[in-house]
C-alpha cells in the first residue's frame, strides 16, 4: 500500500476527528463533549485536535455540516431510485419516519443554536450553514416538481423554507413523542405539488 502524503494524512486525521466528534456529540451532547475527549476517543493527541480546530464550536459546525451532507445524500439517493412521484414521496415518508425526531441529532441542533445565539460570528456561520440546508431542500423539492412536470406555486427556496420549518418543528415534537407520525412533512410536499400548475410540456402531451 502506498504511503500517504502529508496532505492525505492530515485530511484523514481531520475526517477521523470529525467522525468521532459526531458520535460523541450525538450521544452525549455538545456541552458534555470536550476536545480532549474527542482526541482520546479518536486515538490522537490533543495537539492533533487543536491544530485542526481552533475551538469546539468550529468542530461542531463541521460535524453539523457532515450530518446535513449525510442526511441529504440519503434523500437524494432515495428520490433518484423512485419510479414515479408516488413512489418518491413514499420513500421520502419512510426516510422521515426513520430520521425526524432522532434525539441525538435534534438536541444537538437545538443545543448548538443556543450556544451560537450570543456569539455573532458563530451565529453568522450557523446561518450560512442553514442557508445551505435550505438550498439542499429546495433542490430536492424542485427535482420532485420537475419529475412530475409541475411548476411550483412559489419559489423553490420559499417552499423549502416552509417544509424545513415544518420538519424542524415536527422533529422536536417527535423527539419528545416518537409515536407522532412524520407524514405531515410528506403531506406538505404533496400539497405544494398539488397546488402547482402543469408545465407546458405536460399540457401538450395531454
Amino acid at each position: 500500500m502506498a504511503r500517504l502524503t502529508r496532505s492525505e494524512s492530515q485530511a484523514r486525521t481531520r475526517a477521523d476527528l470529525i467522525a468521532t466528534a459526531r458520535d460523541l456529540f450525538l450521544t452525549d451532547g455538545y456541552a458534555r463533549t470536550s476536545l480532549d475527549r474527542v482526541a482520546e476517543a479518536a486515538g490522537y493527541s490533543k495537539g492533533a485536535v487543536y491544530s485542526n480546530f481552533r475551538t469546539k464550536k468550529q468542530l461542531c459546525l463541521e460535524v453539523l455540516d457532515l450530518i446535513h451532507e449525510t442526511k441529504f445524500g440519503e434523500i437524494t439517493t432515495l428520490l433518484a431510485a423512485g419510479t414515479g412521484l408516488d413512489d418518491q414521496l413514499e420513500r421520502l415518508q419512510e426516510w422521515a419516519e426513520r430520521t425526524l425526531g432522532d434525539v441525538g441529532w435534534t438536541m444537538l441542533e437545538f443545543e448548538f443554536a443556543i450556544v451560537a445565539r450570543d456569539d455573532p460570528q458563530l451565529n453568522a456561520e450557523l446561518v450560512s450553514s442553514l442557508d445551505a440546508v435550505r438550498g439542499a431542500v429546495a433542490a430536492q423539492v424542485q427535482i420532485l416538481a420537475d419529475s412530475a412536470g409541475i411548476e411550483l406555486p412559489l419559489p423553490a427556496m420559499d417552499a423549502a423554507g416552509a417544509v424545513l420549518s415544518m420538519g424542524i418543528g415536527l422533529g422536536i415534537q417527535r423527539a419528545v413523542d416518537p409515536s407522532l407520525s412524520a407524514r405531515l412533512v410528506t403531506d406538505a410536499v404533496r400539497m405544494l405539488l398539488a397546488t402547482g400548475t402543469e408545465t407546458s410540456a405536460v399540457r401538450s402531451r395531454s
